[in-house]
């Protein structure tokens, strides 16, 4: 499936190759997630954080007393990131060549419509984490993509988020534009996902050697996978 298709974005700054807009991401500051996170794993885990960006979550986890290598693919979102180690890399050719106590997953990554390219991220996952270790999903709770309509937010901060075109493709894919407003900038965000529900992410983690083990805080956006 041809990345384009999948997601692209417009507006003022670099954009990565997923879509993203740099400046706008690097405006972002984190919402409970890496306390959510550091609850979930044991004091001074080391985390590898695959698809950092702009480093929202990566500073919060080392201010935490965690050591983090933030990957991402954007040298531009890298650029932001202060205090960790960083490497430039895909996500489904990275090779570190060792292994951590967590590997971090968020931002919905692995909701990526594309099947292959969901799997590649899975088997970066297995082959990064160690075998007494974790892998931290972060997904929409499979009824999200039932209940969400198009909407309006303004923030604490200043910006105004929309999702202003929802379509539903297949049953289990969800097409959508966001758009984000920042005083006289504006940014767009396409995007096509797919629904994860528990039994489909099982099969697809299983075939990467991991098999789910919980949810965080109960919270079935937040999912545990351990090595089989």
């Amino acid at each position: 499936m041809e990345s384009r298709r999948l997601y692209h974005g417009t507006g003022p700054g670099p954009i990565t190759p997923d879509g993203c807009a740099v400046d706008y991401y690097a405006m972002l500051t984190p919402s409970g997630e890496p306390e959510r996170i550091h609850a979930a794993i044991p004091e001074g885990a080391s985390i590898l954080e695959l698809g950092a960006g702009a480093g929202r979550i990566t500073h919060s986890l080392l201010a935490l007393g965690h050591k983090v290598v933030a990957v991402d693919e954007s040298p531009e979102m890298l650029a932001h990131v202060r205090g960790a180690e960083t490497v430039c890399s895909s996500i489904q050719s990275l090779a570190l060549h060792r292994t951590f106590d967590v590997v971090l997953l968020m931002s919905f990554v692995i909701e990526t419509a594309d099947d292959e390219l969901r799997r590649a991220f899975l088997r970066t996952c297995r082959e990064h984490v160690a075998d007494d270790g974790c892998v931290i999903l972060q997904r929409q709770p499979p009824e999200w993509y039932d209940t969400i309509r198009p909407f309006e937010r303004d923030t604490d901060d200043g910006r105004t988020v929309r999702m202003t075109e929802i379509s539903r493709p297949e049953p289990d894919l969800l097409a959508a534009t966001m758009e984000y407003t920042v005083d006289d900038r504006r940014w767009t965000h396409f995007f096509l996902s797919r629904r994860l529900d528990d039994d489909f992410l099982e099969a697809e983690l299983g075939e990467a050697g991991l098999t789910m083990s919980g949810f965080l805080g109960g919270d079935r956006g937040w999912v545990r996978a351990v090595p089989r």
